[in-house]
């Protein structure tokens, strides 16, 4: 018989759904319950594509002798953390306080008051490598509760005093200054893996956030400018030839669980994908290397091919496991690409570096032989390329494929309407705007309410749950770059509704910065900031982009004093920390460095000349309007010049007489 969780739309959620397990979703009713039986929660954290969450569920939750152990003494709890990212970052860090460490799945209890008291990650069936059993947990749990409850809650208020300390920044009296950009590539510097690439040892994350801040810091020149290229290109160029990369069908998986970005953990998430591929289209404009271009437009094409749903939106995870097996999909073995690409095979084999022995191994499922495909040999011919890819496409796709999360997140949907609309302006592909036009309208349409208020996810028809601050300073920062592709000013007043959002309901009004949830949230322990740049941009990170840019756009001292407020909260806490603080970093560069607006008028076939000048190398610090302009204050009052488009380059709105010459103009703007 199912369990409460029959009736929702995440497909988290629903995987635990004939669980003999009682779990109930979070909310009023299951609170209510644990206080009405005195007993703790045990809330259970996790994600569709998180492949030890499927391990604890069938060691563990499928367990009929468990699963009546925690019925018996705790009111369960499953959480989709994708929905629910308030939840999980309050018991992340509860867990990583207890334990120094954190991870999926997050088992926590809580008080009927919801305070944290006990938590770990996964826990085996049986004692193995120092982890305890997961039965003798909940034993020892319901045992603490029964018999040493003072001892419990004294443990939970210490734990509730620091979890509403770590949330108490006071601003400092001044802006931070253009010396913590320096300060920040050299910290990353002595942290860069100078044979492999990326930034520290294994696991390896790719650093999306870090590598645009470098990209950015590249552009700007000065003394700096010449490491943080040469790290940001030695870490795209590692990533794009590993393993982590998919070199069948483009894409990339969530991590590296070695130095040398060889073997992934298989899940594929969109915001990585989205993320990285604006990554490396910054990497092609200010290298000019075809190869990191390609790595962008495969990333795109996988995307738009795999993470679409068939009423719009985009879909948000490929899950690591085929049947069960981590990785099943993806790997091979000499004699099946001997098989699949005949001729072409040798090459192939060279190129991707298959070995009989193979590089991969799951413990849990053992074959001899199996390899993760990395692009290190010798490069065949592009055609070659192609056609090796192309078979061993169609070969894959007679495989079980991977479980499909397919959920539409307004905040990660938003990432990827960022990168189309981008790569697309930047490349001169129409196509990818378009379905930067397509995600946007789903987005508009489809994830909010009757109200207009922008909701968290979208399954089935069905969107719910209010959204965070994330999801707003996401597509703030989207619709800009959406409006910047395409220049149909909705696309600009939808960004000015977003932000007058995020001032409204997130803004801390007292001590400057932003709340991760809006002030009418439920009530929970802690009203939390998010802060930290990884493995995605923070929401408040991205506000402070999105309204400077805004700002930019509009002259609104406003926006720039509410963005300057979040690192004014930061301190100097982005230079000293960069790989935690580097979407920071990239507003910081915003406030302190020299910035321009470009307005184009005149006709369209002008304009879209003058524009291709703007795009063709990457300018941080530039922002880019044209016509028709409606709503747009920098466009108010801007025509053409004699019979030809004008380009009027201003700073802070102070402009230069107008150019209608690309190389006028390439001039004004500069390297």
């Amino acid at each position: 018989m199912a369990n409460a969780l029959a009736s929702e739309t995440s497909p988290y959620l629903l995987q635990h759904r004939d669980n003999p397990v009682d779990w109930r979703p979070w909310g009023p009713e299951a609170l209510e319950l644990a206080r009405t039986l005195d007993r703790p929660l045990l809330v259970s954290i996790g994600y569709s594509a998180c492949h030890w969450c499927h391990v604890m569920e069938r060691e563990s939750f499928e367990d009929p002798a468990v699963a009546a152990l925690m019925n018996e003494h705790f009111v369960c709890v499953k959480v989709d953390r994708e929905e629910r990212p308030d939840l999980d970052a309050i018991a992340m860090e509860a867990v990583q306080t207890m334990t120094g460490h954190g991870g999926w799945p997050l088992n926590v209890f809580l008080t009927p008051e919801q305070v944290p008291f006990y938590g770990g990650t996964y826990f085996p069936p049986q004692p193995r490598q120092g982890m305890p059993a997961w039965s003798a947990v909940l034993e020892a749990i319901a045992e603490a509760w029964r018999d040493h409850r003072d001892e419990v809650l004294a443990q939970g208020a210490q734990m509730a005093e620091r979890l509403g300390r770590s949330s108490a920044l006071r601003p400092s009296a001044d802006e931070p200054g253009p010396e913590a950009l320096d300060d920040a590539v050299r910290n990353l510097r002595a942290a860069f893996d100078a044979e492999h690439g990326g930034f520290g040892g294994a696991p390896k994350f790719p650093p999306s956030s870090t590598l645009m801040f470098l990209w950015a810091r590249a552009a700007r020149g000065g003394s700096w400018a010449a490491k943080a290229g040469d790290m940001a290109a030695a870490t795209l160029r590692a990533m794009a030839a590993g393993g982590m990369a998919d070199q069948v069908g483009g894409g990339f998986a969530r991590y590296a669980v070695d130095a040398t970005w060889t073997v992934p953990h298989f899940e594929k998430m969109l915001y990585d994908n989205a993320l990285l591929a604006r990554a490396y289209l910054h990497g092609w404009l200010m290298t000019g290397d075809p190869a990191l271009r390609e790595v962008c437009e495969r990333t795109l094409a996988f995307v738009a091919r795999e993470l679409r749903g068939p009423e719009g939106g985009f879909l948000s995870a490929l899950d690591a496991d085929s049947e069960g097996v981590e990785g099943q999909y993806y790997v091979w073995t000499v004699a099946e690409l001997q098989d699949v690409l005949g001729d072409d095979a040798p090459a192939a084999i060279a190129w991707l570096g298959a070995t009989p022995e193979g590089n991969f191994a799951d413990p849990h499922h053992p074959q001899p032989g199996l390899n993760v495909l990395t692009a290190r040999g010798p490069q065949p011919p592009a055609a070659q390329r192609d056609r090796i890819r192309d078979a061993l496409q169609q070969a894959r796709a007679g495989r079980v494929r991977p479980g499909l999360d397919d959920k539409r997140l307004a905040a990660w949907n938003a990432l990827a309407i960022h990168a189309f609309a981008e790569a697309g302006a930047v490349l001169g592909r129409p196509d990818l705007v378009d379905v930067a036009v397509q995600g946007a309208a789903f987005v508009l349409e489809r994830l909010r309410d009757g109200d207009g208020r922008l909701l968290r996810t979208y399954k089935d028809g069905e969107a719910k749950l209010n959204a965070y601050l994330e999801d707003h300073a996401f597509l703030l920062e989207a619709l800009l770059a959406l409006y910047e592709a395409t220049f149909d000013p909705r696309w600009f007043a939808e960004a000015r509704t977003v932000a007058d959002a995020i001032l409204d309901r997130f803004a801390d009004p007292e001590d400057g910065g932003f709340f991760a949830t809006s002030s009418d949230h439920e009530r929970l322990i802690v009203r939390r900031r998010d802060l930290e740049d990884a493995p995605i941009p923070s929401g408040s990170s991205s506000a402070a982009v999105g309204l400077l840019r805004l700002a930019a756009l509009t002259g609104e001292d406003r926006l720039r004093a509410a963005a300057a407020s979040h690192l004014r909260l930061l301190g100097p806490l982005p230079g000293r920390h960069p790989q935690a603080f580097a979407h920071a970093l990239v507003a910081l560069d915003l406030l302190v460095g020299p910035g321009r607006e470009v307005a184009l008028a005149g006709d369209e076939e002008g304009v879209a000349a003058l524009a291709a000048v703007v795009r063709e190398r990457l300018r941080p610090g530039i922002v880019l309007a044209g016509p028709p302009g409606d709503g747009v204050t920098l466009m108010d009052g801007r025509v053409g010049m004699g019979g030809r488009a004008a380009a009027y380059v201003c700073e802070r709105f102070a402009c230069r007489m107008p150019v209608t010459d690309a190389g006028e103009l390439r001039d004004l703007l500069g390297p």
